[in-house]
């Protein structure tokens, strides 16, 4: 077989991409493609099926964006009447906002004035995003509106399209993005109910990192002759050689502190912070909320708004730090990331990957630090074993271990926090008022003044019964209260009737 050869001089108008893209992605800083994107390109801006495999953060999101953006737009023989032309079926709500937000970019300029429907008029192409979480109602208007490419999760699409709002019979082009995600999640079965809806004379995409049996059998179900496209060589490591690796064991009391000094290391940009459990994930974002640091949340306890809202100001930068858990965390794709800690270990190596695999990416470098408790060793092992990391022994490490200042290049006058406490976006407020300080956690918040008694009687901080209060009954006397403030006549206290004994019983002759 003969190796194809990129060539990195060229540019994506050099490939025959129509004007109004190529100034539309100029506008966000990207002129030249990358090498997947440059294989990619020409069969796909020719019609042909394809299979993409590349690693995230590779730019298979332009890979087929831009010829299927092109070919919708050009393709004079299947007018833009607003039915929708071209579907691109991604595995998770956050991806599918990323994919969405790229295509709508790269769309900005384009209209259908080369390809108008029936009526002859001109509009803006229309991408719309689908996905569950959501309400239903903004989603059909959308689609009633008129639309011509839709990106979105199979649960939805599936939903709309089997109650007749979304329209599958008019595409020309299909993408399924990130096919092996979709396959761990369990999206097969409604990805196999979606290929049924849609017409045989079409373009197929299909990109995944990695191609398991399932999704080798899924493509040759609905794929023409597909040409299979690499990015990378096969004997590549599945580990981002552009990204340093740094595993501590670390004791589970220490870590927040530990984290606390990784994030002020030197250089260190966007920060994402991996968790096992939703919990721990809410967890880590409070603690390293209140000592400071602009953090935010994903996990499967938040609302989707919620989430959206913590993606968004991560993106933004109005905050720098991320806690996630895996699944959450799926289809993240955010350029800019600098550092990844693993708070937790991972389950096994493929998560490892996918995790480290947020930062140095784009041809950037970045820094992963794995944090490895002892009842985690033995799953450090396996994951060390197959991926060939060399570390099968990490090194006993704290917030106070000179190696890692030296390692990470963390100045040696900082502390544990960067300034005053801040509320994580996902926790929740405390009753009665304002978060509290650390210091303050667990302490109940004073909302109104309590009365001290003791054994019923009002009592001031020395002890004794204050001035003038009332005094209680005596329990010992028999006597009952005296006359209140009110001027009220006491009340007759009823007397206590004392048990007889067993002796006087039989005394008196009763049983």
């Amino acid at each position: 077989m003969t190796p194809i050869t990129t060539h990195p001089e060229h540019t994506f108008a050099d490939l025959g991409v129509r004007d109004e893209i190529v100034r539309a992605l100029a506008d966000r800083g990207i002129e030249r493609p990358f090498a997947i994107q440059e294989l990619t390109l020409p069969l796909a801006l020719s019609g042909d099926d394809l299979i993409g495999q590349a690693r995230t953060g590779m730019g298979k999101t332009f890979a087929f964006g831009v010829p299927l953006l092109h070919r919708i737009c050009t393709d004079t023989t299947r007018p833009l009447t607003g039915t929708p032309r071209a579907l691109i079926v991604v595995p998770t709500r956050e991806l599918c906002l990323q994919v969405y937000d790229d295509l709508a970019g790269a769309a900005r300029y384009l209209s259908t004035e080369a390809n108008p429907g029936e009526d002859g008029a001109i509009r803006p192409l229309s991408v719309v995003s689908i996905y569950g979480g959501r309400p239903y109602e903004p989603q059909i208007e959308a689609l009633q509106a008129g639309v011509d490419v839709v990106v979105g999760t199979p649960g939805r699409l599936l939903d709309l399209a089997q109650q007749g709002y979304l329209q599958l019979g008019g595409l020309s082009v299909l993408v399924l993005d990130e096919a092996d995600e979709m396959l761990d999640l369990g999206f097969l079965p409604d990805i196999e109910r979606i290929l049924a809806q849609i017409p045989d004379q079409r373009q197929a995409m299909l990109f995944s990192a990695t191609m398991p049996d399932p999704i080798v059998t899924l493509a040759r179900s609905f794929m023409n002759q597909p040409t299979h496209i690499r990015a990378e060589a096969p004997h590549s490591s599945a580990v981002h050689d552009a990204t340093e690796q740094f595993v501590y064991r670390a004791h589970a009391l220490d870590k927040v502190e530990l984290v606390s000094r990784v994030l002020q290391a030197r250089g260190r940009g966007a920060t994402m912070i991996f968790t096992r459990t939703k919990r721990t994930a809410q967890k880590v974002a409070d603690d390293l909320a209140e000592r400071g640091f602009k953090v935010g949340a994903v996990h499967g306890d938040l609302g989707q708004g919620a989430r959206e809202t913590a993606l968004s100001a991560f993106r933004s930068g109005e905050n720098d730090v991320l806690v996630a858990t895996d699944v959450a965390a799926r289809g993240i794709d955010i350029d800019d990331v600098t550092h990844v800690i693993n708070y937790q270990c991972p389950d096994d190596e493929k998560t490892y990957v996918h995790r480290i695999g947020r930062t140095g990416r784009a041809g950037k470098t970045g820094v992963a630090v794995t944090l490895v408790d002892w009842d985690e060793l033995a799953r450090w092992s396996m994951i060390n074993k197959e991926l060939d990391l060399d570390c099968p022994d990490p090194a006993e490490t704290y917030s106070s271990s000179p190696h890692l200042y030296t390692e990470l290049d963390i100045p040696d006058d900082i502390t544990g926090r960067v300034g005053k406490p801040r509320r994580s976006p996902g926790r929740r407020p405390e009753r009665g008022g304002a978060d509290r300080t650390q210091g303050e956690r667990g302490a109940r918040p004073r909302t109104r003044s309590r009365r001290r008694t003791r054994g019923g009687k009002p009592v001031s901080d020395n002890g004794a019964a204050p001035a003038g209060t009332p005094t209680a009954p005596d329990a010992a006397s028999g006597e009952g209260p005296t006359a209140g403030a009110s001027g009220e006549a006491p009340r007759k206290r009823r007397r206590r009737r004392r048990p007889r004994s067993t002796a006087d019983s039989a005394a008196t002759g009763t049983s």
